[in-house]
């Protein structure tokens, strides 16, 4: 078997990439670059993954990054090419953060609504893949789920959702 293409990085769009950039950096305390400023900023989340005794590993975290709708770039052309507008409605791709020990995704919600987000939901369980999710659709549309893992012996609180 060959090696595998490798995934190495995710984009959401934006009308303000700049704006979009602090709002990842609030809500969960990311690096935001500005790569040029306003065209392309780079949000670094640090550290990498960790090991399952807690250390972290030699395997780094995915970065994001968030591009301009109207110029999206790399591109051949100086003038990009279309669709120029965001797409505010309907399905897109999703975005899935697995939130730290260190945090919480009440905490990262609270903030995320503070901010200009939408709640989509909150206190769900999936069994599937045994972890508690929740999820936001940011100022730019994007939809974000977070995600924390069930462990062993998952507790499921009474009012959550489940599936």
């Amino acid at each position: 078997m060959t090696y595998p293409n490798t995934l190495i990085f995710v984009d959401l769009a934006a009308d303000d990439p700049d704006a979009a950039g602090k709002f990842y950096a609030e809500v969960f305390g990311w690096t935001n670059e500005g790569r040029p400023k306003d065209v392309f900023h780079r949000l670094v989340p640090g550290q990498n993954f960790r090991n399952k005794d807690g250390t972290e590993s030699q395997i780094g975290n995915l970065h994001l990054g968030i591009f301009r709708a109207a110029n999206a770039r790399p591109h051949p052309k100086p003038e990009g090419a279309e669709p120029r507008d965001l797409s505010r409605t309907g399905r897109k791709a999703r975005i899935w953060i697995l939130v730290s020990p260190d945090d919480t995704p009440e905490r990262i919600l609270d903030t995320a609504e503070r901010l200009g987000a939408t709640i989509l939901w909150r206190n769900h369980y999936w069994k599937e893949f045994n972890g508690f999710n929740c999820a936001f659709r940011d100022p730019w549309g994007n939809e974000i789920v977070m995600w924390v893992k069930g462990g062993d012996n998952p507790q499921i609180p009474a009012h959550y959702t489940r599936e």
